[in-house]
């Protein structure tokens, strides 16, 4: 099972892919808007995982 860093890990390897791959097929105007879309969902999973985080702390600590 992955963990949450090895995620966070794999989606910036994505997101490297992904960029590289839509220069040539984008205009500058949508890559544009892709790339804020595509760094609005990597910051969006990273407050995910860090809330997950937090939750499993707070669970452990109640064990």
């Amino acid at each position: 099972m992955p963990t949450c860093l090895s995620s966070v890990s794999d989606r910036e390897s994505q997101t490297s892919l992904v960029s590289k791959l839509t220069k040539s097929y984008y205009q500058d105007d949508q890559q544009a808007k892709f790339m804020h879309l595509q760094a609005e969902v990597d910051s969006l999973l990273q407050q995910l995982e860090s809330l997950n985080h937090q939750r499993l702390a707070a669970t452990s600590e109640k064990e």
